[in-house]
């Protein structure tokens, strides 16, 4: 029989394994801390949002500084803190009826994740106004996409200690192609393909690093899926491949004599806007040049050489950028939205090399011919000042959404080999094969290779485009002359005279076939009285170079600040009998 001390031992210990096993079980039931950041321009910017029990809620700015970011930045991996910014910064805003979660976080900086620093969850008097907001550098990707038509799509390959392989693709599926996706700042997944489909492959001496990704398909990174780094049996015949969309540009080039080179723009939720030229140089220009699939950058410009002007209602979007020049977007540079004391006469330029020069591929322009309308009819492309038809063999359905998109048209509607001998070509025929994903928004942009195959004018490619934007000329003598209504939604509607001037009476005489503009629209509008009913359209600016209204900029449909006093009259050279 044990001894008394043996025994009283026996049951301390069982009673301190007892008391050990509840206290690690209630903490492994603990939900770990959770961490984002809201309404920047990458996932590495924001407002702080923070989950407790399924609730994503702000944190109040008390005491927050660089200190909770560098913690913030580790925890979402990151690059390292830059700034403690206010989170009212971020639009839109956090809505009122979301949660103060924390109060204050008290970080020393080397923690790994915001749950274990101090905290103080007693929140009161604060409101969204004192959000916390963080900025951080967004880490450089870990994953690339080598072999593919664009950045978007090709054999996957990884990095890990400074060393670039395959990843094999056995488990490889479309949700481990979403990550990717994801983390290269593409759009949608499409495919996950198979990495040998992109020439030249692998070379025999480039490792395989990964055998398999198990992913969920939510994760930011690749890096945050299970992953298996133990490669036995894999060939570079088996490399994993992926297929995303091709996301549309965030910046542009406008005003200058190709679309390589122009007054630098970003789109920032759904506002275009200039950059500040505090800073800008050839970094900057290279990272927009690759961004825009343009050649070398020549040089780092000033956006006033290009005309017109940016009109001064047009905000100023980011002050500066730091770029390295190596990025593949804008988006993805030290940048600085807090501008204060940056006119248009600052904003800044690019001069890049146009690649669509000298290319036997790349079309400068497209229209439809011998159909009923503008939206409807045989596809030409304008290569080096000659029109030349387009041979079926070559278009698809997603070339025909791009077309219609830079014709100003609506959807595709169907595209299919023509014609009879009326309607066919007969000069040149532009035999290429283009391979665009239904997302750009020029041809220029779609890939394009040599078409393996001799085509004749029975071939040419039709394509039938919905025409949902119309506009007339109401109360003048003919249709060529009157107050502007335009058509949206089934429901006609004026346009506001803010910033309209010759350029854009000069493309509404253009679409409408009534030759020039006569007189100004300030005295033509005295003529015609104001309108009644819908303002659909205000801000318009256009170039004059424009086959339909719809291709200039201007607000969203039905935002305005304008009366019926306001409205746009035209009056063009032609006189055209009302029927």
């Amino acid at each position: 029989m044990p001894s008394s001390a043996a025994w009283l031992m026996a049951l301390l210990l069982n009673l301190m394994l007892a008391i050990s096993t509840v206290f690690i079980g209630s903490c492994l039931s603990e939900s770990p801390s959770k961490v984002r950041l809201v309404g920047g321009t990458h996932r590495c910017e924001g407002r702080v949002e923070v989950e407790r029990n399924g609730q994503w809620g702000t944190v109040c700015d008390d005491g927050w500084n660089l200190t909770d970011v560098a913690v913030v930045c580790r925890e979402l991996s990151c690059g390292a803190a830059i700034k403690a910014r206010s989170g009212s910064s971020y639009k839109p805003p956090a809505p009122e009826e979301q949660k103060f979660l924390i109060r204050d976080f008290n970080c020393k900086g080397m923690e790994d994740t915001l749950s274990q620093c101090e905290q103080d969850g007693h929140v009161y008097n604060c409101p969204h106004t004192e959000d916390a907001g963080a900025q951080c550098e967004k880490s450089p990707s870990k994953v690339r996409l080598v072999g593919g038509a664009h950045r978007c799509e090709g054999r996957v390959e990884v990095e890990r200690n400074g060393q670039w392989g395959t990843v094999c693709d056995d488990g490889w599926d479309l949700n481990d192609v979403a990550v990717v996706c994801r983390e290269l700042s593409c759009g949608a997944a499409i495919k996950a393909r198979s990495g040998s489909s992109y020439k030249p492959p692998a070379p025999q001496e480039q490792k395989v690093l990964i055998r398999d990704f198990n992913c969920r398909g939510m994760e930011d990174t690749l890096s945050q899926c299970e992953q298996d780094g133990h490669v036995y049996n894999c060939p570079h015949t088996k490399d994993a491949g992926a297929q995303c969309e091709k996301s549309p540009s965030k910046v542009q080039l406008v005003g200058g004599a190709h679309r390589c080179e122009g007054r630098v723009e970003v789109e920032r939720n759904g506002q275009w806007g200039t950059v500040c030229d505090d800073g800008w140089d050839l970094n900057d220009v290279a990272v927009v040049c690759r961004e825009l699939s343009c050649g070398a950058a020549i040089k780092a410009r000033s956006g006033t050489s290009y005309k017109p002007p940016a009109p001064e209602e047009q905000k100023v979007l980011i002050r500066d950028f730091n770029c390295k020049g190596m990025e593949d977007t804008l988006s993805q540079c030290e940048q600085d939205g807090h501008v204060y004391n940056c006119q248009h006469t600052e904003d800044a330029g690019a001069q890049c090399e146009n690649p669509d020069i000298d290319s036997p591929f790349i079309p400068e322009n497209v229209r439809l011919v011998d159909g009923p309308g503008r939206c409807q009819g045989r596809v030409e492309v304008l290569h080096q000042l000659e029109w030349s038809s387009v041979c079926k063999a070559g278009w698809n359905l997603q070339a025909s959404k791009v077309a219609c998109r830079q014709l100003g048209c609506g959807r595709a509607l169907l595209t299919h080999a023509c014609c009879n001998k009326t309607t066919q070509g007969k000069g040149p025929i532009w035999a290429s094969q283009m391979s665009c994903a239904g997302q750009e928004a020029n041809l220029r942009d779609c890939p394009f290779r040599s078409l393996e195959k001799n085509c004749t004018h029975d071939e040419d490619a039709w394509v039938e485009c919905e025409d949902p934007f119309e506009l007339k000329l109401v109360g003048g003598d003919n249709p060529c002359s009157g107050r502007l209504e335009v058509l949206h939604q089934g429901t006609w509607g004026s346009v506001c005279d803010d910033g309209w001037g010759e350029k854009e009476d000069q493309v509404v005489c253009k679409q409408l076939g009534c030759g020039k503009p006569l007189v100004p629209s300030s005295k033509a509008r005295k003529s015609y009285g104001p309108g009644a009913g819908r303002v659909w359209l205000d801000d318009v600016v256009c170039s004059g170079e424009e086959q339909s209204l719809e291709s200039c900029r201007h607000r969203f449909w039905g935002y305005h600040d304008c009366t019926h006093k306001e409205d746009v009259a035209v009056i063009c050279s032609e006189s055209i009998p009302r029927l």
